[in-house]
C-alpha cells in the first residue's frame, strides 16, 4: 500500500497517524473521532473533547487489545474455577447472573495511557491522555463466584484467563492479582457496562472489574479462574506490566524481577478543553472543565486550577457526585484581561492528601502518567500557520512487510519515536514472537526504523 506524499509529510510532523489498512477502516470508522493508535488489533483512544461524560459512551470508549477479539457464542461460553479450591467448578453464564446482582460505577484505565509524554521516549503504544473511561459496571461480586467453588486456606493470588488467542508465538494474556483484592466487595464479573450488554471489544460475555487498579488487571473474556499460592506465571505478569515502584534515571533499563506489578492508580485529572494551543478572545469568558480520578486508596476530592503557569492556583467547580472510584468532572470559569500567552494547568487532589505531581519520574515501560497537564493559549494575536517544509518519503526496505507487518499494521510502528538501543530490544522480542526476521535483514530493518521512527 502506497501513500501520498502530503499524507507522509503529515505523518512525520506528528498531525496524521498511518491510514489504517483496507481490511482494517470498517472496525476503526465505526468510532467515530477515536484516535486511532493500531488498527489491527485494533486499540482506539479518546480525544479530549470527550471528557465531558460523566459516563462514557460506548463509541468514545477507549479500546485496547494485544490479540483480536475473539467471537464467543454466550450460549456455548462457561466459566471454570479451580486450582486451590474446594471443589472445581463450572458456570454457565445463566448460571453466574443467578447470583446477586450489583452495579458499580468506576474508572478504567490503561497503565500506560500517557506513554507518550514521557521523555526520553519509551517504546509501546504512544497513549496521550485518552486511554481512559468511566462506567456505570454490572455484574456479580467475584467473591460470590469463588464462594462456589471454596477457596483453600493456601491461595494468596487468584489468576485470570480468557477467550482471546494469541497471535503467533506471542505468550497468552494472563494476569492474577491478589486474593484480598479479588475479595473485596467492589471487585466484580461484569456483563453489561453503562446499561448494556458488553460489546465484545469490551469483553463480552464477561470481563473482570477491578475498580481503582489498572486495566491491565481488568481480563476480558474470562473463561477460567485459578486460585494459586503464588503470582501468576508468564511474560504478561513476570516482564510485562511492571513498574520500578522509585524514581529511575530517564533511559535506564531495569531488570523485571527488580519491579512490581502496576496495581493501584495515581491520582489524575485532564483538561478537556480548551486544548493546547487554543487561541481565545480577551475579556470573553473562557470555561475550562475536564475529568478527575484516582485509584483505591483515596476518592478524589478536589480539582484546583492555574491560569499563570502554576504560579497560583484557585479551585474548580466539581460538577459530579463523589463516589469511591468514579472520575469526577469539573470546570473553573476564566476571563482574560488582557492579550498574553497563558499556561492553563489542573491539580487533583485526594480526600488522604495526595496531590498530582509537577514533574514525571521516569519508569522503563512509560506506566502510570499522571504529572499535572498543560494547556498552552493565546489570547488575542493572531493565528500562525505553521511552515511546510519538505521531507523525505520513507520507503521501507525489501522484507519489511512480510517481517514486520503481519501482526500489526504501519500505525504501531510510526508512533514509536525510539532510540537504536530501543529499536534492537524491540525487532529482538518481535522475533521471538514469531517475527521472520531474517538474520541478514534486521540490521537494514532496523536502520530504516531509527532513521525514520528514531528518537526525539
Amino acid at each position: 500500500m502506497s501513500y501520498s506524499r502530503r499524507t507522509w509529510m503529515r505523518i512525520l510532523a506528528g498531525s496524521a497517524a498511518l491510514p489504517a489498512l483496507p481490511f482494517d477502516e470498517a472496525p476503526a470508522a465505526k468510532k467515530s473521532g477515536m484516535i486511532v493508535r493500531a488498527a489491527r488489533p485494533e486499540d482506539l483512544e479518546m480525544p479530549l473533547e470527550f471528557f465531558d461524560n460523566y459516563l462514557t459512551p460506548a463509541e468514545h470508549f477507549f479500546v485496547r487489545t494485544h490479540t483480536y477479539a475473539p467471537n464467543v457464542d454466550a450460549a456455548e461460553w462457561r466459566l471454570s474455577i479451580g486450582g486451590l479450591v474446594n471443589q472445581p467448578v463450572t458456570l454457565s453464564l445463566a448460571d453466574v447472573k443467578q447470583l446477586p446482582r450489583v452495579d458499580l460505577v468506576g474508572v478504567i484505565e490503561c497503565a500506560g495511557n500517557g506513554r507518550g509524554l514521557y521523555r526520553p521516549p519509551v517504546p509501546g503504544l504512544q497513549w496521550k491522555y485518552g486511554a481512559v473511561a468511566n462506567a456505570k459496571w454490572t455484574g456479580v461480586r467475584l467473591a460470590d463466584v469463588l464462594k462456589k467453588a471454596g477457596v483453600k486456606n493456601q491461595a494468596t493470588d487468584v489468576a485470570f484467563d480468557g477467550a482471546d488467542v494469541p497471535l503467533g508465538t506471542m505468550p497468552d494474556f494472563q494476569r492474577s492479582i491478589l486474593l484480598k483484592k479479588a475479595l473485596d466487595p467492589n471487585t466484580l464479573l461484569a456483563f453489561e457496562m453503562n446499561g448494556e450488554t458488553l460489546p465484545a471489544q469490551h469483553g463480552f460475555p464477561l470481563r473482570l472489574v477491578v475498580p481503582g487498579w489498572a486495566s491491565d488487571s481488568w481480563t476480558k473474556w474470562v473463561t477460567s479462574i485459578t486460585l494459586l499460592d503464588h503470582e501468576a506465571d508468564g511474560f504478561f505478569m513476570k516482564t510485562a506490566y511492571r513498574h520500578p515502584g522509585k524514581p529511575v534515571r530517564p533511559g535506564e533499563s531495569v531488570p523485571p524481577d527488580q519491579m512490581f506489578p502496576v496495581t493501584s492508580l495515581g491520582v489524575k485529572s485532564v483538561i478537556g478543553s480548551p486544548v493546547d494551543g487554543a487561541f481565545v478572545v480577551s475579556g470573553k469568558a473562557v470555561r475550562i472543565q475536564g475529568a478527575a480520578w484516582s485509584g483505591d486508596q483515596s476518592p478524589v476530592a478536589g480539582v484546583d486550577v492555574s491560569v499563570d503557569q502554576g504560579r497560583t492556583w484557585k479551585p474548580a467547580q466539581v460538577t459530579s457526585p463523589r463516589t469511591q472510584f468514579g472520575w469526577r468532572l469539573w470546570t473553573y470559569n476564566w476571563t482574560p484581561a488582557r492579550d498574553a500567552y497563558h499556561v492553563i494547568m489542573a491539580r487533583a487532589r485526594t480526600a488522604a492528601g495526595d496531590v498530582q505531581p509537577l514533574v514525571e519520574e521516569w519508569n522503563p515501560s512509560g506506566y502510570q502518567w499522571n504529572v499535572v497537564q498543560r494547556a498552552g493559549i493565546s489570547v488575542g494575536g493572531s493565528r500562525l500557520t505553521p511552515e511546510v517544509t519538505a521531507a523525505v518519503e520513507p520507503r521501507p526496505p525489501a522484507g519489511y512487510d512480510a517481517s514486520c507487518m503481519v501482526c500489526h499494521g504501519d500505525d504501531v510502528v510510526a508512533q514509536q519515536h525510539l532510540t537504536r538501543a530501543q529499536w534492537e530490544r524491540e525487532v529482538d522480542k518481535m522475533v521471538r514472537w514469531g517475527a521472520k526476521v531474517p538474520p541478514d535483514r534486521r540490521d537494514t530493518i532496523i536502520n530504516y526504523l531509527v532513521r525514520f521512527f528514531g528518537s526525539r
